[in-house]
C-alpha cells in the first residue's frame, strides 16, 4: 500500500507563509510529479511528506494513519535526493546495503534484497566497485538501489537527475519509469524540468507559490490548461500567448496557441511576421519569429525541411480548433 493524504496541509517559516493550506491525495502505485518553477514549494512539499520538516497545521495520512508526528524513519517512506549522498570509501554492495544494516535486517535477506536491486537497476556487474569508478548515471542508480531496498511504501525522489548531463538525464528517465512499472509502488518524483513531468507522470501537480495552480494527467494540462500560468508552462516550446486586437476579435483578454498549431506560408496568412533565430533540429525547426501585436516574440515549430532563414518575411495562420482562451484574470474560457 502506498496512499498518501494531505488534509489542509501547511508550512510557514517564521511569519513566511510557504505552503498555504492544501488538500492532496495520491492514490496507491501513482506516479505523480511535482513541477512549477524555481521557489514554488515542490520540494518543500514533499520534505513535509517525508518528515524532514514539521508541518504547520493540518496532517498527513500514510495508508489510511496519522503520520504527521511519525519521525522519517518510520514513516516507510524512501528519500532519493539530488546529491547521491555515497560513502566513497564503500563498495556498491555495502552502499546499498548500509539501511538495512541500520535496520538489521538479517544478511541472508540483506543479500537477496541486494541481487533484485542490482538486476533491476543493472548494477550486478558493479557491486564491488566503488562509487568513485562508476557514472553519474550508475552512481544515481546506486542511490535508487539503496531505497529500493529498504522496501518502502512509496518513493520521493526530489530532483535526482540534475546533476546529470543531457543524455544521462534521458537515459536516467526511461529507467526510472521502468522501474515504476516493475516495483508497481507510489512514486512523488519533484523536478523543475515540465519535459520530465510530461513524460513521467500518471499525474502532475503544478505548483505556483506555494499553491496548486492544477492537477491533471499530462495530456490534460497540455490539452486544458486551467489558466495562463499552467498554459505557459506545459508544453516545450511553450504556448504563445496574445493579447490586444487578436484576442478582442474572440472575445477574452488573451488567446493561447502552440507552437505546433501555428500554420506557416511565404505567400499569405493572418500574421505576417518576420523570422528572428530559426533553431533546426533535424526533424523539427524552432523559428522565433517577431512582429504579431500582442506576441513578440512568438514560435512556431514547422517541418525541419522548410527552407527559412534569419530575416525571411512569413504569414503564420493559427488552426482555430487548437485555441486557447482566456480571460482578463488569467483563467480559462471553454
Amino acid at each position: 500500500m502506498g496512499q498518501i493524504k494531505l488534509n489542509q496541509v501547511s508550512k510557514s517559516f517564521g511569519d513566511v507563509e510557504v505552503i498555504p493550506p492544501l488538500d492532496l491525495t495520491i492514490e496507491d502505485g501513482e506516479f505523480t510529479v511535482f513541477v512549477g518553477p524555481s521557489g514554488c514549494g515542490k520540494s518543500t512539499l514533499l520534505r513535509l511528506i517525508a518528515g524532514l520538516e514539521d508541518i504547520t497545521s493540518g496532517h498527513i495520512e500514510i495508508d489510511g494513519a496519522d503520520a504527521t508526528n511519525v519521525p522519517p524513519a518510520k514513516r516507510g517512506l524512501a528519500m532519493v535526493f539530488q546529491s547521491y549522498a555515497l560513502y566513497p570509501h564503500m563498495s556498491v554492495r555495502k552502499n546499498i546495503a548500509f539501511p538495512m544494516r541500520m535496520a538489521g535486517v538479517p544478511a541472508d535477506e540483506q543479500e537477496r534484497r541486494i541481487d533484485a536491486a542490482a538486476k533491476a537497476l543493472n548494477l550486478t556487474d558493479y557491486l564491488d566497485r566503488r562509487p568513485g569508478q562508476l557514472s553519474g548515471g550508475q552512481r544515481q542508480r546506486v542511490a535508487i538501489g539503496r531505497a529500493i531496498v529498504r522496501e518502502p511504501s512509496a518513493f520521493l525522489f526530489d530532483e535526482p537527475l540534475s546533476n546529470l548531463d543531457a543524455a544521462l538525464r534521458v537515459g536516467m528517465r526511461m529507467e526510472i519509469s521502468e522501474l515504476h512499472k516493475k516495483l508497481a509502488t507510489t512514486m512523488i518524483y519533484v523536478t523543475h524540468d515540465q519535459v520530465e513531468a510530461m513524460t513521467m507522470a500518471d499525474r502532475i501537480v503544478v505548483l505556483r507559490k506555494g499553491f496548486i495552480e492544477q492537477i491533471g494527467s499530462p495530456l490534460e494540462l497540455y490539452h486544458k490548461p486551467c489558466n495562463e500560468f499552467v498554459a505557459g508552462f506545459i508544453g516545450s516550446p511553450k504556448m504563445n500567448l496574445i493579447k490586444g486586437t487578436e484576442a478582442d476579435k474572440h472575445g477574452v483578454a488573451t488567446i493561447g496557441i502552440r507552437p505546433e498549431h501555428l500554420d506557416v506560408s511565404s505567400t499569405d496568412g493572418a500574421w505576417k511576421a518576420t523570422v528572428g533565430i530559426a533553431e533546426h533540429l533535424g526533424s523539427d525547426t524552432f523559428l522565433h519569429i517577431h512582429g504579431v501585436e500582442g506576441c513578440d516574440p512568438m514560435t512556431a515549430r514547422v517541418d525541419g525541411e522548410l527552407p527559412v532563414k534569419h530575416g525571411d518575411t512569413i504569414y503564420l495562420t493559427p488552426q482555430l480548433d487548437k485555441l486557447h482562451k482566456f480571460d482578463a484574470q488569467g483563467l480559462r474560457v471553454d
